[in-house]
């Protein structure tokens, strides 16, 4: 049977130089599952993958939709798995990478029919954000779905704007319409985990955001600044820098926070993967591990 080869792990791990050099070694394309790569223009803030990297290996998913457009995960699931099934006609194993924990799970496990929110009802419910709060949006959704209320991360705009969203759009209590079933593919799975000791993480991450500053982050968020509004742009590296262009914090300071937030962003990555006992873990802060073997061999174990 054919083999969906999901390389995953946190931000700053190293997973697209290791994805490309198993892809070219595969003579794969990679499917993207990175809820921000996807957009145009996003490509420092996002870590895209590079012109010199999209021309060693053809990525999908990468950069075709403008910031505006609304996308989901279950549009990606439909999307991905559609994909899949095209590149299998000509490879027996398809790479898809990324840390979008919601995308990645999305293809490997389903997610529930979530009806699509009309544009207009998703400004209401956004209008009543900006305007009164996130009390506000607490409320109501404690009145159309008490049950998912008691759930979900109260702190979190985005996960409770969407579940309100989708009891007005339904009609129906947001809980009702998650099932949890896991969905049979055509395929097997096999997943693959890169992992770093804690240190060398974060360090790497500290890293990695001064080279985007020196890329050209700050300037890039700039573009993007009347835009600022846009779930899209709700992302860690945006987001700071928006702050900073409101004139609420220095610039160095603004940088230190995007390090922080990234360095969470990251510890969140890894307790949400850690529930999965379907991953296979790679330390790459073993010395003298051979990760090339090591994916292969686990490959050849599926055979």
């Amino acid at each position: 049977m054919n083999i969906l080869l999901v390389l995953l792990g946190p931000t700053g791990v190293g997973k697209t130089e290791w994805s490309l050099k198993i892809a070219e070694a595969l003579g794969n394309p990679i499917i993207s599952a990175d809820s921000r790569q996807i957009y145009q223009g996003m490509t420092i803030g996002t870590a895209a993958p590079t012109e010199q990297q999209l021309q060693r290996v053809p990525h999908h998913f990468v950069g075709i939709l403008d910031p505006r457009e609304y996308y989901s995960a279950s549009q990606f699931e439909e999307e991905a798995v559609t994909l899949a099934e095209q590149l299998f006609e000509t490879h027996s194993c398809v790479v898809m990478t990324g840390g979008s924990m919601m995308y990645i799970d999305a293809v490997c496990h389903g997610i529930d029919e979530i009806p699509t929110i009309d544009e207009q009802l998703r400004e209401e419910v956004h209008e009543l954000y900006r305007t009164e709060g996130l009390d506000a949006i607490r409320s109501r959704l404690k009145i159309v779905d008490p049950l998912f209320y008691d759930e979900v991360d109260l702190k979190n705009p985005k996960r409770v704007i969407h579940a309100l969203e989708v009891c007005l759009m339904s009609g129906k209590p947001y809980s009702s319409l998650r099932s949890k079933q896991r969905k049979e593919r055509p395929f097997r799975i096999l997943k693959i985990g890169f992992m770093r000791e804690r240190g060398e993480l974060y360090d790497r991450i500290n890293i990695r955001v001064d080279e985007m500053i020196e890329k050209g982050l700050v300037e890039e968020a700039r573009h993007f600044y009347p835009m600022r509004h846009l779930n899209a742009l709700n992302t860690v590296g945006y987001k700071e820098l928006f702050d900073y262009f409101d004139g609420n914090s220095t610039l160095d300071f603004t940088i230190d926070k995007i390090k922080q937030h990234s360095r969470n962003y990251a510890r969140k990555q890894m307790t949400w993967f850690k529930r999965d006992k379907d991953i296979h873990w790679i330390n790459l802060s073993d010395e003298g591990i051979d990760v090339a073997e090591e994916v292969f061999n686990l490959l050849r174990g599926q055979g």
